[in-house]
């Protein structure tokens, strides 16, 4: 029996901090009912003491959206906590993320304090969050390099409090993939009362390593994963959806799975490239343009005898129609072969070999070759 890992989204509170991809109230329910379709667990909507804009925004999500939790953010300040209580109102079920840093970092350097401090706003804070709601999920900034003994006594503290989720995030991108999976076991090796909260991850991407730091977590524990789609977010950006869910669902032997209905992973991708003005990268994993489309002529030749020779997931998995043999100067006789007679023109070997030659030229001269192109090329063919 596989193990559920609970899928956090938070593309419409850390993703839409990217600068210029601000979504008005109205393009917010768009982008979360497309979530709720997906299948997330949890929908961070917010940060609603920010601006009457993302308290609004929160506020219309909670009525528009019924299945997922639906998250506000605020600090471990009592008026954050209470402008997300408020804005959670319509909830059918509401959660409060609240936190403070845990880093002696941020503990000297952004707060101006001291660890027994730190623990003593922590614990004031989940408790009041507490007063407001039932689930209360505690972030513990820059977890990645906090020192491991204060941060098992804070995780301790909070659930003692009341909390009932624990995030431990790499805020900066910091951790190496051993490293970050060390900190969640030693979380559950030294934390007395573990087994009452459930164990969040949440990775930025500064490294690359975001994805797998959040697989190294939840291998040793944790059973939540925030997430963005296409991993956008502050800085470098966030931990992909597609990329977490996608591996656990490729290695089954980890006995871990999501509720993500996959088949809807690159329409809501689509979705938010398109409303948040973001293009995805072409190699981008899952969603990009070239994740299933082969160019190379040995990878082609491969492809075409069984796809699994080069793809390790079906592209309809994923919500993509079909995977692409893309024609250029590197392609073989092989894929040349297969885009003709998907045109409808059959060859015997010694044809598409005079052909290839012809081929070839005109890629080198276009990049890419198209299907007008092969059309052109089998009519200069049989004219000769």
């Amino acid at each position: 029996m596989s193990q559920r890992v609970q899928i956090f989204d938070t593309t419409l509170r850390d993703g839409e901090q990217v600068p210029g991809s601000q979504l008005t109230t109205d393009e917010k329910i768009v982008v979360a009912r497309q979530l709720e379709k997906l299948g997330v667990d949890v929908i961070e909507a917010g940060f609603p003491v920010s601006s009457p804009g993302d308290f609004r925004s929160v506020v219309e999500i909670s009525k528009a959206v019924r299945e997922p939790i639906i998250c506000a953010l605020s600090r471990a300040v009592t008026g954050d906590i209470d402008a997300a209580a408020d804005a959670l109102q319509y909830a059918q079920r509401g959660r409060i993320h609240t936190g403070i840093g845990s880093s002696d970092i941020h503990i000297q350097h952004k707060f101006n304090t001291t660890r027994e401090k730190i623990l003593e706003r922590a614990v004031a804070a989940t408790k009041y969050a507490k007063s407001k709601v039932e689930d209360v999920e505690f972030y513990c900034e820059d977890a990645g390099r906090a020192d491991l003994v204060f941060l098992a006594q804070l995780v301790e503290a909070v659930i003692g409090a009341g909390a009932t989720v624990v995030n431990i995030p790499d805020t900066t991108g910091y951790c190496l993939p051993d490293e970050y999976g060390g900190k969640i076991k030693y979380i559950f090796e030294n934390v007395s009362n573990i087994h009452k909260a459930i164990i969040s991850i949440h990775c930025h991407n500064d490294l690359g390593l975001a994805t797998a730091n959040s697989i190294a977590g939840i291998s040793q524990g944790a059973r939540q994963v925030e997430v963005t789609l296409n991993g956008i977010g502050e800085r470098a950006g966030n931990t992909s959806l597609e990329e977490v869910v996608m591996a656990l669902k490729v290695h089954p032997e980890l006995g871990l799975e999501t509720g993500v209905n996959t088949q809807e992973i690159f329409p809501t991708s689509q979705l938010v490239s398109k409303m948040m003005r973001m293009p995805v990268q072409a190699n981008k994993a899952i969603v990009g343009r070239n994740a299933f489309a082969h160019s190379s002529g040995i990878h082609q030749d491969g492809f075409l005898k069984h796809n699994l020779n080069y793809e390790i997931m079906n592209p309809q998995d994923v919500g993509v129609d079909k995977s692409d043999i893309v024609l250029t100067a590197r392609s073989g006789r092989h894929a040349l072969k297969h885009r003709l007679e998907l045109l409808g023109f059959s060859y015997e070997k010694q044809a598409v070999d005079e052909l290839y030659a012809r081929f070839l030229e005109v890629a080198d001269i276009k990049k890419e070759v198209n299907d007008a192109d092969l059309v052109d090329l089998s009519k200069a063919y049989a004219a000769v």
